[in-house]
């Protein structure tokens, strides 16, 4: 039997640690906000790598040229420090100034990332290029140009891991105009808050059967696919609502075009609820996930729906407003 070999301790970098530390002590600093102005006080500056090299070509060109006497090596020399100089200037100058403002995040379902839109605004009378955002440490960048005195949008990708109420993470806008010898960075804590829809069960079983209405004969039957039991022919004004269009799907594919509706006087003897209890699952998270399946089927199909929960009930309903709130009470179950 041959010995399984140990697993390798992490390996421990002094500068990653001082480097996170440092990093969270600076956003502890900074303030929740979801519109921002750039000024000298939160744009940062240091060489990158190449400016560094650049740094070091200067050094040896200069040495070179006092030991040589070189005159064209002195002019050389104080050209390429000038237009160094110069570019660190501009390449501070592109952030400086600049407003940043996030639009309030749209609420989606898990599994499908965020989509968070920030406006760049400018009163500069020249255009400011090359400018950079990105969630914080992700390292996936979407790039603009924001033209003078304009405005210019840019979307950042946000992945929730888990459904509810997560706060939008830390962003931060960052240039390297015109020279690529500097970076001119920027740390922002938006205070916004974007809202996660559990995800929906793919392939979910029918909606449940109706319940009785209180108070009424709760003589008509219903069907185990959700569709209440009592359908006729289609008459001219029904509401588009009531057609069964899945009969109309199947009647076309047999070649005939006849359309049914739901006859509403047997329909409004039984009520929909969708409730937790009656999902046949026992994993909450799942319970979540086909409740918000079968929210949408009875949007979809117009039918009025009322909600379940531990502890919560959200009355009968239908429309837009009435799915968003239904949507919103199992997000934060």
């Amino acid at each position: 039997m041959s010995a399984r070999p140990l697993p390798r301790p992490r390996e421990f970098h002094p500068v990653d640690a001082v480097r996170k530390r440092f990093e969270r002590w600076l956003q502890a600093r900074l303030p929740l906000t979801d519109t921002t102005v750039l000024t000298q006080r939160n744009v940062y500056i240091l060489p990158t790598g190449a400016g560094w090299m650049l740094a070091l070509t200067l050094l040896v060109l200069l040495v070179a040229s006092i030991n040589f006497q070189l005159n064209l090596g002195y002019l050389l020399t104080f050209l390429l420090a000038g237009s160094a100089v110069a570019g660190m200037h501009v390449c501070h100058a592109t952030l400086r100034g600049l407003s940043l403002h996030l639009k309030p995040p749209e609420p989606h379902f898990l599994g499908h990332g965020a989509t968070l839109q920030v406006q760049l605004a400018s009163e500069r009378r020249t255009p400011r290029r090359s400018i950079a955002l990105a969630v914080h440490g992700s390292g996936h960048w979407a790039w603009t140009d924001v033209p003078a005195q304009g405005i210019a949008t840019v979307q950042v990708a946000f992945a929730p891991p888990r459904r509810g109420l997560h706060r939008v993470p830390t962003l931060t806008a960052e240039t390297r105009y015109p020279l690529g010898t500097f970076r001119v960075w920027t740390v922002w804590r938006p205070a916004a808050q974007a809202l996660v829809y559990p995800a929906p069960e793919p392939g979910a079983p029918p909606l449940p059967p109706g319940e009785p209405r209180a108070g009424g004969t709760g003589s008509a039957p219903t069907h185990g696919t959700g569709e209440f039991e009592g359908v006729r022919a289609y008459r001219r004004g029904d509401p588009l609502q009531l057609v069964v269009w899945k009969k109309a799907a199947q009647a076309l594919a047999s070649g005939s075009d006849a359309l049914v509706s739901r006859d509403a006087q047997q329909s409004q003897r039984h009520e929909l609820w969708l409730d937790a209890a009656h999902t046949g699952l026992s994993d909450p998270e799942a319970r979540l996930s086909r409740l918000t399946a079968w929210v949408l089927q009875a949007d979809r199909l117009g039918l009025d729906y009322g909600l379940r929960l531990p502890g919560q009930e959200i009355a009968q309903g239908n429309g837009t407003a009435h799915r968003q709130r239904c949507l919103e009470a199992l997000a934060l179950c």
